[in-house]
């Protein structure tokens, strides 16, 4: 067999390709004309195009205004105490793996809030559930100033806040208007339970309150992952375990600063007077020197066994507490500070050394006041030496200040401003 490579140009001679279709003659409609299918596509393109942007524009300004709402909502459910849903209240909490009890649960184990309950002065009382645990129960009254926000906020933050001297937060529950918080039972109850007791005061010897600074100290110094401003450090605060190792509570006005973060200002003030500092009451200027100022106060009251609201005698003149200790310094003789149910069984230089470090902490100006890791080489370490200080905040000079003016306290015990000198109120004051 032989293959020819010829091409086969006869075979298809007959099948002639017809003829170009002849353009169409002048005078004919224009619509006749077809449109080519690239236009087609790009027209239908762009609409398309086109409409998907206004459906998305749609869509989000929806989104926007729903969210908008939501958030006025909720920031008017804050305004006022126990306005906000129980359930709103409650699953914003949940998320931070806080327990929720049940209301009814609670009540039993407090026997519906006996005052009988009650652990010192403070918002604080004992419980005992049916498995026999024992907690300390914070109740927020609706009269106590800590609103929807403030409780978020010591649920939230307690539950980052992981040191040893400060109370465990255990869990809480909302139900109406009320506000539970469950913490862990700390058999002593408060420092201002002993402290300021005539009888129970006799149990605190030099030792053990010496340990109660440092303890406190150790908190504010040591509290790695988070820089927290408490602003209401006070006696009442001050829980005691068995061993009287003081637990600080309540971060119901604490404020968490961010990283690099050294101040910030509000022009809501709140705390209790007496441990507030100038700055803020005025200002309402905070930080980390507002706190150091607070332990200044807790460090000569747990000394002298005196409150900072009340006033004591010295050259012909009632003064209050850190103008009394300032006066004292003066004239030599801080050793008169010293709470007599203490005794004699102390040492007058370590004694002397405290007063003169909650000195250095209650000096008006916030810049002169140590930082708690200085105060912590101050405590621990005698051989440094410590700075002269400084006119306290508050002092009640012979012409006394504006500013001290508005907190002294009349005959009917009612202060110039709006605040309590109550110890276990949570005060709402007005910046001057």
């Amino acid at each position: 067999m032989r293959w020819d490579l010829d091409p086969f140009f006869g075979l298809f001679e007959d099948n002639i390709a017809p003829a170009p279709t002849p353009p169409p003659e002048k005078g004919k409609n224009s619509c006749d004309r077809k449109i080519p299918i690239g236009v087609v596509v790009g027209i239908t393109g762009v609409l398309t195009f086109v409409i998907s942007m206004l459906l998305s524009l749609g869509v989000a300004l929806c989104i926007r205004r729903k969210a908008h709402q939501e958030n006025g909502n909720e920031s008017e459910s804050r305004t006022t105490y126990g306005t906000a849903p129980p359930d709103i209240v409650a699953d914003d909490i949940t998320t931070s793996g806080s327990y929720q009890f049940d209301f009814r649960e609670i009540e039993a184990a407090t026997c519906n809030f006996q005052k009988s309950n009650k652990l010192g002065h403070g918002g604080f009382g004992e419980g005992t559930f049916q498995n026999g645990t024992e907690v300390a129960v914070k109740r927020l009254s609706t009269n106590s100033g800590q609103g929807e926000q403030e409780f978020k906020n010591e649920v939230l933050l307690v539950a980052k806040l992981q040191h040893r001297n400060l109370v465990r937060l255990l869990g809480f529950s909302v139900e109406g208007a009320e506000r539970i918080l469950v913490y862990e039972f700390v058999p002593n109850k408060s420092l201002n339970y002993f402290l300021f007791d005539p009888v129970k005061r006799s149990q605190l010897d030099w030792r053990k309150r010496y340990n109660i600074i440092t303890g406190i100290m150790l908190y504010l110094h040591q509290d790695s992952r988070l820089t927290v401003v408490h602003r209401d450090l006070k006696a009442s605060n001050i829980l005691l375990d068995v061993d009287m190792n003081p637990k600080i509570a309540d971060f119901g006005l604490a404020r968490n600063f961010r990283m690099n973060q050294t101040e910030a200002n509000t022009g809501r003030v709140v705390g209790t007077v007496g441990y507030m500092p100038p700055e803020y009451v005025a200002n309402g200027q905070f930080s980390m020197k507002s706190d150091v100022y607070s332990f200044g106060v807790l460090i000569l009251e747990i000394i002298g066994g005196k409150k900072n609201s009340s006033f004591h005698k010295i050259d012909g003149s009632l003064r209050n507490l850190v103008t009394y200790v300032w006066r004292l310094w003066n004239n030599e003789s801080l050793l008169e500070l010293v709470d007599p149910a203490v005794g004699e069984n102390y040492d007058k230089h370590e004694v002397t050394r405290c007063i003169h470090i909650g000195l250095l902490c209650v000096q008006e100006n916030p810049a002169d006041r140590p930082t708690m890791s200085t105060i912590f080489q101050m405590l621990t370490n005698t051989s440094i030496t410590l700075h002269v200080p400084q006119p306290p905040g508050f002092f009640f000079r012979d012409g006394a200040s504006p500013l001290a003016e508005g907190l002294t306290i009349g005959q009917s015990s009612i202060m110039s401003f709006a605040c309590s000198v109550d110890d276990a109120s949570i005060t709402s004051v007005n910046p001057r």
